[in-house]
């Protein structure tokens, strides 16, 4: 399904402009719906600009009057003059989060170890010899590198990692682990979320823009 150019940064827009639930936002967006319960509640480690998804062509304000009367309506994307769309090859990754691959691919290794190298690679957007280097412990900076969440370092999205975990978990035969980070108390759970935003943004520079794959950003 397409998504817009900068989710993020959409998501904050159609928080502060529409009566879009968060759940529809998020479907939208390609979100997990607490990035957009964190958007919100301004708990986003930096402070996001909204991108008009009208304006870009795409989305429509008829889509959206529709998403307001129907809490069920799932927003459908525009194919606007302006609408781009990712080819194929590695995912493109700003050179201020490159540093923070080896962390995320350790990170997968170790909680995920049933998705493949090539799975990884696509996830990320790195080769097939950093994992093994990583897996083997002979990458050169092995000494300082350090498991973390790839999706807390703006690598992927909760969304395409949960998918490469169901399809690996299929694969290998085995259960994918249930996300229960809803369940329970709400509070708790922003506040996790707050905590893990925060100690990401400490490696961000400030005044920089960041384009889609960096948000929660902008």
């Amino acid at each position: 399904m397409a998504q817009p150019l900068m989710p993020h940064a959409t998501a904050s827009w159609l928080v502060d402009n529409t009566a879009l639930s968060f759940e529809q936002i998020a479907d939208f967006c390609g979100l997990h719906i607490l990035e957009v319960q964190a958007i919100a509640d301004d708990t986003a480690s930096t402070k996001l600009t909204g991108r008009d998804p009208v304006r870009a062509h795409e989305l429509t304000m008829e889509e959206i009057e529709k998403g307001q009367n129907d809490p069920d309506y799932r927003l459908k994307m525009s194919k606007g003059p302006e609408q781009i769309r990712r080819t194929k090859g590695p995912r493109y990754t700003p050179v201020s989060k490159r540093a923070d691959k080896p962390d995320g691919i350790a990170w997968i290794i170790r909680n995920h170890p049933e998705i493949s190298d090539g799975a990884i690679g696509k996830l990320i957007g790195t080769t097939r010899t950093t994992i093994a280097a990583i897996r083997d412990r002979s990458h050169w900076n092995i000494g300082n590198i350090v498991p973390k969440d790839p999706v807390t370092l703006g690598l992927t999205s909760q969304r395409e990692l949960d998918a490469a975990v169901a399809k690996a978990a299929k694969a290998a035969g085995i259960e994918a682990p249930v996300d229960t980070r809803l369940e329970g108390d709400r509070e708790a759970l922003l506040e996790q979320l707050r905590a893990e935003r925060d100690a990401a943004s400490r490696d961000i520079t400030p005044g920089v823009e960041y384009d889609r794959d960096t948000l929660f950003k902008s």
